[in-house]
């Protein structure tokens, strides 16, 4: 079953244009965005070199031959789900391509394709991991720099990275295509049930485009990251000795 795809991203580039109108209207949720975009270029930039570097590690030099190997983050962005990690707090970047046949011998393609898959959202918790040490640093031993100006778009700053790594991650562990989360499931079925999963796999894709086109998919995964969020904030506040 062949579904064209082109159809799929005039939907959801209806869905992106209709809160962008709202958003152009909105002083305050202009200013937002702002500060948005650099948080989503770290996240998907390092969510995609995740990828192309574990697949490197692995054997396959398929995403350095394709310049995936780099920390540009021309060079990982996807149009769409950038605008969505933008929007809506959760997307993804430009998949990257690999070739399991070259991973190492010593290792099953199917579990090589899981470690590559995993990579990414990985990656985006170490970072939020990262960035709320940075948070809870400051706070601790830089509290006067809270008091300035700078200190305050600063933490705003951090916040929002940690935010949004957590929704990338999150969001890019739901187990449907196109996402990561369907490629690691994937590497825990049974031979009969990746055949079927495979057979399927456009279905499924439209189960994933109808669940974020509805609103669903945010229904579902904002609970998970706000849970994320607090469990990594509280965890990390508590070794700085910070209660929130």
């Amino acid at each position: 079953m062949y579904i064209d795809r082109r159809i799929l991203y005039v939907i959801l580039g209806l869905f992106i244009l209709t809160n962008i109108s709202g958003l152009l209207s909105d002083r305050d949720a202009l200013l937002g965005l702002v500060i948005t975009l650099p948080a989503v270029l770290i996240a998907i930039t390092f969510h995609e070199f995740a990828h192309a570097f574990a697949a490197d590690r692995l054997g396959d030099d398929t995403p350095r031959n394709q310049g995936r190997l780099s920390l540009n983050p021309f060079s990982h962005l996807d149009l769409f789900g950038t605008l969505m990690l933008v929007f809506a707090g959760f997307g993804w970047g430009k998949p990257v391509q690999i070739q399991s046949r070259n991973f190492n011998r010593n290792i099953k393609m199917s579990v090589g394709e899981m470690i590559v898959a995993a990579a990414g959202p990985i990656t985006n918790f170490i970072l939020a991991i990262i960035f709320t040490i940075i948070y809870f640093a400051i706070i601790r031993f830089a509290p006067g720099f809270l008091l300035t100006q700078v200190g305050n778009i600063v933490m705003i700053l951090i916040e929002v990275c940690i935010s949004i790594n957590i929704g990338l991650g999150v969001f890019n562990l739901i187990p449907l295509p196109p996402l990561d989360g369907s490629k690691i499931l994937m590497g825990f079925l049974p031979y009969g049930a990746k055949s079927w999963f495979e057979k399927y796999s456009q279905i499924f894709y439209i189960v994933f485009v109808v669940i974020w086109v509805t609103g669903i998919a945010g229904l579902i995964i904002s609970p998970l990251i706000n849970l994320v969020e607090m469990g990594i904030m509280n965890l990390i506040g508590m070794l700085f000795s910070i209660g929130l």
